[in-house]
């Protein structure tokens, strides 16, 4: 077996999860991996002309045994690295099945484009804003200037590595069964927590979202409303700043936010 692409903490797998059976088998037939940067915001793999990303792990080792090996591996066998309970290899992972999925044919060209004034990394919760007053709100991640842009208008985030008014993450037990609307970070489903998530929102309005989205309209299947993920306008300019370590700076030209209604 090639050690390169089976690194021993992947070994253990998620046993009897049909969200991630489901995911993976989604890039059964992807061309082999052209090129991954994970990068100091932004994980970004390439397959064939298209790019995926994932949100890199806050905490990467200095050394990584498989740096320098992945070029030219296969989609299948990188992709299974979503399982993997390490994160830089999980966000690999996540970045190369969403350069498998968010293909130019795929359902994020029927999403409607998201423009305006806002802040790109912030235009999904100026959508949504007017709709969400006097609802019960819970954001899973922290967005920077959302508490400004929904300013007099309460909702909770959560957030794993806690800021100024954030709730922890384990209070998602008991904010989420009763929340009217929900919005999720696709981070969530390299780190794990998606599943859980999933299950404790059942009964609200979900939003799936950020750049490490996979685009598939059978996300409705797992109680997911809303798809508002990002399309690549600029791929050179997508690529320089992910490895320029940029964060937010991805939204201002390389990729624009779209929105897909599932129940439409």
């Amino acid at each position: 077996m090639d050690r390169k692409a089976d690194p021993a903490s992947a070994v253990v797998t998620l046993r009897e999860s049909p969200l991630y059976d489901w995911l993976l088998g989604c890039v059964s037939e992807a061309p082999p991996v052209q090129n991954v940067c994970l990068g100091l915001n932004w994980t970004l793999a390439q397959v064939d002309e298209n790019l995926g990303f994932a949100f890199s792990p806050r905490q990467v080792p200095r050394t990584l045994s498989w740096a320098g090996t992945l070029r030219g591996q296969s989609s299948q066998t990188l992709g299974s690295w979503l399982l993997s309970w390490n994160d830089a290899e999980a966000a690999v992972g996540l970045a190369v099945l969403n350069a498998g999925i968010n293909t130019p044919s795929g359902c994020a060209s029927q999403a409607q484009p998201l423009v305006g004034n806002t802040p790109g990394h912030l235009r999904v919760f100026a959508h949504f804003g007017r709709q969400l007053q006097g609802r019960n709100v819970v954001v899973i991640g922290h967005y920077p200037g959302l508490a400004q842009l929904w300013h007099g208008f309460a909702y909770h985030c959560l957030e794993r590595l806690q800021q100024e008014g954030d709730s922890p993450d384990s209070a998602c037990e008991y904010l989420l069964p009763a929340a009217d609307w929900v919005f999720i970070s696709a981070s969530s489903i390299a780190n794990k927590t998606l599943p859980r998530l999933l299950e404790l929102s059942r009964h609200a309005q979900v939003v799936l979202m950020g750049p490490s989205l996979p685009w598939l309209r059978q996300w409705q299947q797992w109680g997911v409303n809303y798809l508002a993920g990002v399309r690549v306008l600029d791929a050179t300019a997508a690529l320089q700043v992910t490895m320029e370590g940029g964060g937010t700076r991805l939204f201002n030209g390389p990729v624009q936010y779209g929105l897909l209604r599932l129940d439409d």
